[in-house]
């Protein structure tokens, strides 16, 4: 029975399963002689002669061999129970196969037709042949992977008819492949009968087919999930060039769509197909009654359900059997996880090619070098060639083959012989002309043979000759070729050992007959075996026909003759970087195996410095002048490596840690799972940091694409150049080399975390998907302390024993060489351990006779500040020629206008808007050394005397090569503050002005005005200088209007002007000598109080404006700022001490509490009514607790439930702690000064005023909110104060007054309890807190305690099953957005708790528990986003791994939404299946360490 007629979804899923543990993979590629076949090919061989699939699977069973199978009769196959169709079949083909004479050249010829178009490939060189078979048969599901094929003549005259076929073919193929989860191809212009026979099909015009294409999948899929997931697996139609048998065109193509239904965009769904001209026709029909139209709809409702049955497409909704679609549906999970083991069993036999260093050994016969290759003389033949391969051919043109023998008859008009005629490399020849008919060297000369390359056509193409098919080709052009190959193998003509004959398979050669195997047979002869032959391939099928064919006509193996593996790209590059002329001109980037390709998109790469596998081959630098520029200071170069690699140099000063980041840190690296990895190499500053990095990428520049970032201001375009990089050739291949990308001096480890997101949202954005980094940075950065981590190292500045013994094997080289290393103080700064004696000495000894009044001493000492105060600060060269008067010297180096400071100084490459040459100090310690020299000097130079002349020389400024990085630099020098609290007033420079010459500093910032014309920032620095240094606050203020009208929507600048007035007030209250203040003095504070809160609420606005701005810039990541809430809270705690400094205060603070008015107060105490008359007048300072309760509260909020956006410590709050503690001691004295201990024992209290005084309590202890409490898992030794707010909130929820809110805070305070104590009696059990959170979710919620009420309902009962918490995820996430969006930018939710593996208290896990089963000093809170922290929580196996899929960005776990913290570490597309942890954050559970099952 076949298995259309007793199809059922199970048996199918078996043989599925069957195929896919084949542990020998089915090939469609049949060995030459029977008696190799296996058992694999028997079933392949059955399956082609339309053998049902369930008998050859019988036979597959009895192991049955080629050689068996010739013996087969029909008693056997009958006592297999074979069916009679099968039995038929079989003996038949065998008979066949017996009767034919010369078996193994007809098997040949009837299996080696041509092989399909690669699938799911669209710029592959492949063309078809007229008349020719397609060796693959119509199949349904093999392994899922391997494509089903259907074919199609579609010879239809009519276009519109043929168009509409062309649809309903496609689409009923596609749902069929689809819904069977197999890949699949359908050729149209393939004809049925001769079954696979090529016709092509004539196409006026292609993009007519996408469009329709796409147009039809959206009407026949109907609903927009399923259409859209169908355009992801039904590919664009291919147009497959045909050619004539004489390989000629004639305007003929194979159209092709392939199937790809993915499981991870098909997940586990089915896909019904509509006709559309039914649905039409259907609602159309209006007048027919009600029973009529019920039968209509159910007849003609279009829907259709089709599978691949065997060789053709079925629908099972017109089956007779119609429980059969529902079976099929309901074991459309078990189809999607065997494709799923499909693509992944497909995926790991991905393996590493070596086949570029093969290339390599045998092109130059074992030399390495086609400089001085083995062989003397190449001989190249070549059949057809693709537009798409030519641009990858170059090496033909520097081979300088002595002759080619080319097979393509349009070669002079669009192929080979047309590229490179026109580098007039050759002589147009026919083979008849190398006919012996006289002497060999009359032959030699007339073909000038030896001196350009002989272009022999070998099958017509020139001079009217005609081309022949490959069946005629031996008969009328044969013999002529083979005079050629005699000719050419003559000793006579040229040394035969010394020859290589190249056979350039551009085409498929499928047929036994084909000019280039008989060609090949011809050299086989000639030169008495192959080793002298060379074949390259880009593709293992071209390879397998070749390899196959000659080995069944001539019984040779060819297979380690050839090269296959590689791209034609790659065999371009690789044999191109053999020649050393080519290493000079041309640079190439590594592939691995040993191949390479020649770099030619590098102009386009601006914002990288590549490093290229053969940097600095042929170059003619000095060595000795890059050795004294590296050795006294300056930065290493490329020919520093290059050089200590040549003979006889001593290898380049290898560090202790240079084996470590080789041998363990990058393996490690390349383990791991992320996209894009990082590593540190903390340095001290002049410790040879940068140079260790560059090191190491020269070292590992062929097993890795190599690049240096060169501006780290500005990176926004790396991420795209970066990728582009990565893929450059190798898009379509399955693997390629990672990049190792260095980054030099970044300011903070925050912006090498922002660039890793970056590349890898361009990774996923380019749909570059691996299971290993494809990208990993060597983040070196300058440090001022020791940071060691696993994935760090640290260069200090002592030497080890082993790093010292090198320096002196190095200084005994340089004294062998008799080289001058008096100068090469960066090298002996390093040897002597940063020793300050040498370093002194050096600067002593070089600034003797220094003379400020000289302008090379005044240049050199601007030199010396920039190079202490701002990092790569430099000045152009152009720059130092024109203050030093130089340009109208001749023959006059900048160095030399330095005179001898000129030792101290060096050159380098600038890389900012423009590149350009500059000028810098040799080394930071020089430098440090040289500027405090300076100010002990006879004539003293202090620092705001250098810096003056910076700003108040013009000539600095006026010239393009390096103005805009000096104006930046100077900025900086200015602006930037220190790292300390104590130093965090003003920059560095502007300290020490201060501290060496008080006074002077003001003139500085003067003189930066003035420069800075239109500067707000610095506007703004003088504003704060005012101040806060000179208490002088009218020029304050005027300053800071200036900033102001300069960038009015900057936050920070508004806020400049709030501080002015708060500092103000605070000025004239402290200098108020009077015991208790004056009323009218009161006025004048409150008046000042008045404007400092409308200024801080003008600055809370901005910030706003900005917040709402950001949310709109992509990658943007500045975050919120929260100086207008800091500033109105110091305002509104001045107030207090003011009011505290009246009479008023005792009396006051009813008012305060808004208990009573002014006027009620002025009855009670007519003596102060002088003071009442300023209070009504300012009423709204008054407003104090409202005021302060709205800003303690936001600012609890934004630090508790916002972190920064990478794992780092939050510098902001810790900054800003302190203060609004202060600020909250204030508060609580005035407003809540109750003893919870009195109080709760005092029972005479009237209930309502004990109740009142208990919210008194919560609030000075921060229980009155959610996020106050929250705020005590984060701190140590606050399970005392917990209990205590269990104890407040068990008092209140007793009594009628209680409010949802106290509900919600009281099972906060018992969670945070039960994981901070959870021995304390306090704790209510998990059972009862579960009770009272299901009795308050069933009230009403207000908007405003939305989030905390399902933030607490999610964590408590993640684990109940019946309970609908994808509505509480989800109205969680909406509030969120409502209440912490708006403001950040720059940060994301905090994750509170992690999900354990028990339920109750004890399935809910905090930082402190993880940071307990780590090593001492790590911290989950600031290293989530480390591999290695993961593992360690994996190993402890506490917390529990949930399972979930992929959707759109997100991962389901039973319909509960789940985000991971970065979306580029999810594929686009849905269904994958992953492990991870889950953490609780108030914008919904967060993915952790996820991982793909």
């Amino acid at each position: 029975m076949s298995i259309s007629t007793r199809w059922m979804h199970r048996p199918f899923l078996n043989k599925v399963e069957k195929s896919l543990n084949i542990e020998t993979a089915v090939s469609s590629e049949l060995p030459v002689d029977i008696k190799d076949w296996n058992k694999d090919h028997v079933r392949q061989w059955m399956l082609e002669i339309k053998v049902d699939t369930d008998d050859a699977d019988i036979l597959y069973k009895q192991k049955i061999s080629g050689a068996s199978l010739c013996l087969l009769e029909m008693s056997d196959l009958t006592q297999l129970s074979l069916s009679f169709n099968a039995k038929k079949l079989i003996i038949h083909n065998i008979g066949l196969l017996k009767q034919k004479p010369q078996q193994q050249n007809d098997v040949v010829t009837q299996s080696y037709s041509l092989k399909p178009y690669p699938f799911n490939r669209f710029n592959a060189a492949h063309r078809y042949r007229e008349n020719s078979i397609l060796d693959v048969t119509e199949t349904g599901p093999k392994d899922l992977i391997q494509p089903c094929h259907e074919f199609k003549a579609l010879n239809s005259s009519n276009e519109k008819d043929r168009m509409k076929r062309y649809i309903d073919e496609v689409i009923r193929f596609a749902a069929a492949c689809m819904n069977s989860r197999t890949n699949g191809t359908i050729h149209f212009g393939v004809a049925d009968e001769p079954h696979g026979q090529i016709q092509g099909v004539s196409v006026q015009k292609t993009d007519d087919f996408d469009v329709q294409q796409s147009h039809a999948i959206e009407k026949h899929f109907r609903f927009e999930r399923n259409f859209q997931i169908a355009k992801k697996c039904i590919k664009p139609p291919r147009f497959v060039e045909v050619l004539k048998a004489d390989m000629t065109s004639i305007g003929k193509y194979v159209i092709e769509v392939d199937i790809e239904p993915s499981s991870i965009v098909c997940e586990n769904l089915y896909f019904n197909t509509y006709e559309v001209d039914r649905i039409d026709k259907k609602c159309k029909n209006e007048n027919v009654t009600q029973e009529s139209k019920a039968t209509e709809m159910k007849k003609n409702d279009g829907k259709s359900f089709f599978i691949r049955d065997s060789s053709s497409s079925r629908d099972l909704i017109i089956s007779k059997n119609s429980k059969e679609y529902e079976k099929y549906i309901k074991d459309m999970p078990n189809l999607s996880k065997l494709r799923k083991g499909a693509e992944e069993k497909h995926l790991s036999d991905v393996k590493d090619s070596v086949q570029g260093s093969k290339l390599c050994e045998m092109i130059t016969g074992g030399s390495q070098s086609l400089d001085r290759s083995n062989f003397s003389h190449y001989i190249v033949v070549a059949n057809k060639s693709h537009p798409v391969q030519l641009e990858n051919l170059d090496f033909l043109f520097h081979m300088d083959p002595v002759a080619f023998l080319d097979f393509d008859p349009e070669s002079a008009e669009n192929g080979l012989n047309k590229m490179l005629e026109e580098k007039e490399m050759s002589n147009v020849h026919l083979p008849a002309q190398y006919k012996v008919t006289g002497a060999v060297e009359d032959i030699l000369n007339k073909l000038k043979l030896t001196k350009n390359t002989s272009w022999v056509f070998c099958n017509g193409g020139i001079n009217e000759e005609n081309p022949s098919d490959v069946d005629n080709w031996l008969t009328e052009k044969g013999s002529s070729v083979h005079d050629v190959v005699s000719f050419l193998c003559r000793k006579d003509v040229l040394p035969r050992k010394k020859l290589l004959i190249i056979f350039l398979l551009l085409s498929q050669v499928s047929d036994a007959n084909d000019p280039l195997l008989e060609t090949f047979s011809m050299f086989l002869q000639e030169l008495n075996g192959g080793n002298q032959i060379l074949c390259i391939s880009d593709n293992e099928t071209t390879y397998t026909y070749w390899k196959d064919l000659i080995k069944g006509r001539y019984k040779v193996d060819i297979s380690t003759r050839c090269i296959y593996e590689l791209s034609f790209a790659e065999v371009n590059g690789t044999i191109l970087s053999l020649w050393s002329e080519n290493r000079k001109s041309s640079r190439f980037l590594p592939c691995g195996g040993g191949s390479n390709v020649v770099l030619s998109i590098e102009k386009s790469l601006e914002t990288l410095m590549v490093l290229c596998v053969n940097q600095c081959d042929g170059g003619n630098e000095d060595k000795q002048k890059h050795e004294e520029i590296f050795y006294k200071g300056g930065k290493v170069s490329w020919w520093n490596f290059y050089f200590s690699e040549q003979p006889g140099s001593m290898p380049f000063i290898k560090r202790d840690k240079f084996d470590y980041i080789v041998n363990t840190i990058i393996p490690d690296i390349c383990s791991r799972k992320r996209a894009c990895e990082f590593f540190n190499i903390f340095h001290l500053p002049g410790c040879g940091g940068t140079t260790l990095a560059m090191h190491v990428l020269w070292t590992l520049k062929d097993k890795f694409r190599c690049a240096v970032l060169k501006d780290t201001t500005d990176y926004s375009t790396v991420p795209k150049q970066v990728v582009q990089l990565l893929t450059y050739e190798t898009k379509e291949q399955p693997t390629r080399l990672p990049v190792l990308l260095l980054i030099d001096d970044f300011q903070d480890i925050c912006d090498v975390k922002k660039l890793q997101l970056q590349i890898e949202e361009e990774c996923q954005k380019q749909n570059i998907f691996s299971k290993s980094p494809q990208v990993i940075i060597v983040n070196c950065m300058r440090v001022e302390s020791r940071e060691q981590t696993d994935d760090a190292v640290f260069i200090g500045n002592r030497l080890s024993e082993k790093e010292q013994g090198l320096f002196e094997e190095k200084l005994k080289e340089f004294e062998k060489t008799n080289t001058n290393t008096k100068t090469f103080y960066g090298f002996m700064i390093l040897k002597n351990n940063f020793s300050p004696d040498y370093i002194e000495g050096v600067v002593k000894n070089t600034l003797k006779g220094f003379n400020f009044q000289h302008k090379h001493a005044q240049l050199f000492a601007v030199l010396v500040l920039l190079h202490v105060y701002c990092k790569n600060a430099l000045l152009s060269v152009s720059t130092c020629e024109e203050f030093l008067g130089l340009q109208t010297k001749a023959n006059f180096e900048v160095e030399d206008g330095f005179e001898k400071f000129s030792t101290l100084l060096t050159r380098c490459t600038a890389y900012s808007n423009i590149t350009f040459e500059g000028v810098r100090v040799i080394h930071s310690s020089i430098a440090q050394h040289c500027l405090k020299e300076l100010s002990t000097l006879s004539y003293k130079m202090s620092k705001a005397e250098i810096t003056n002349l910076l700003l108040t020389t013009d000539s600095f400024y006026e010239y393009a090569l390096g103005k805009q990085k000096l104006m930046h630099d100077v900025h900086n020098m200015l602006m930037k503050r220190g790292d300390s609290v104590e130093d965090s007033l003003f920059s560095p420079l502007i300290q020490h002005i201060m501290k060496e010459t008080p006074g002077m500093e003001e003139i500085v910032l003067l003189n930066a005005a003035k420069c800075y014309r239109k500067d707000a920032i610095i506007f703004q620095l003088l504003a704060r200088y005012y101040y806060i240094k000179k208490q002088d606050f009218n020029m304050a203020m005027s300053w800071a209007k200036k900033a102001k009208d300069l960038s009015r929507d900057n936050s920070y600048i508004c806020d400049t002007v709030s501080q002015i007035l708060v500092r103000e007030l605070k000025h004239a209250v402290h200098k108020d000598k009077d015991d208790c203040i004056k009323p009218e003095s009161l006025d004048r504070y409150l008046t000042l109080a008045e404007s400092a809160a409308e200024a801080c609420k003008e600055t809370r606005q901005t910030a706003n404006n900005e917040a709402m701005a950001r949310l709109q810039r992509l990658k943007d990541y500045t975050t919120y700022n929260t100086a207008g809430h800091l500033c109105e809270l110091q305002t509104a705690a001045t107030v207090i001490q003011i009011l505290q400094k009246t009479p008023l205060l005792n009396c006051l603070g009813q008012v305060l509490l808004g208990k009573i008015t002014i006027e009620e107060l002025s009855r009670k105490h007519p003596e102060l009514k002088q003071y009442y008359y300023v209070l009504q007048k300012h009423k709204k300072c008054l407003q104090l607790k409202h005021t302060m309760k709205d800003h303690f509260d936001f600012l609890d909020n934004f630090f508790v439930n916002l972190v920064p956006f990478f794992a780092e410590k939050d510098k902001r709050k810790e900054l800003t702690k302190p203060k609004v503690s202060r600020y909250f001691l204030q508060y609580t004295d005035l407003f809540c000064n109750i003893d919870w201990s009195e109080l709760v024992n005092n029972e005479r209290m009237n209930h309502m005023v004990k109740i009142e005084q208990t919210r008194q309590c919560l609030e000075r202890n921060k229980g009155d909110s959610y996020v106050g409490i929250l705020k005590y898992l984060y701190e140590e030794d606050s399970a005392s104060t917990l209990e205590e707010i269990i104890q407040q909130y068990d008092f209140i929820l007793k009594s009628k007054g209680a409010r949802l809110m106290d509900c919600v805070n009281f099972t906060y305070a018992n969670v945070i309890l039960a994981n901070i104590n959870p021995a304390s009696q306090y704790i209510k059990s998990h059972q009862d807190l579960c009770k009272l959170l299901f009795q308050i979710i069933d009230h009403p919620t207000p908007f405003s305690e939305i989030l905390p009420l399902h933030y607490i309902t999610v964590l408590l009962l993640w684990h109940e099953e019946n309970f609908a918490l994808p509505t509480f995820v989800s109205q969680m996430k909406t509030s969120y957005l409502k209440d912490l969006k708006p403001v950040s930018n720059g940060k994301r939710a905090a994750v509170h708790f992690y999900l354990g593996k028990d339920k109750g208290y004890g399935g809910l896990f905090s930082h402190r528990d993880i940071n307990s089963w780590l090593g001492s000093g790590q911290d989950i809170s600031t290293q989530w986003d480390d591999e290695k922290i993961w593992k360690q929580v994996r190993d402890s196996n506490k917390l529990h791994r949930v399972s979930g899929k992929i959707c759109d960005g997100f991962i389901s776990v039973a319909d509960r939404r789940v985000d991971p913290m970065f979306r580029s570490q999810l594929h686009k597309e849905y269904g994958t299946r992953v492990t991870f942890f889950i953490g609780f954050s108030m914008n919904g559970p967060v993915a952790f360490d996820i991982d793909f099952e």
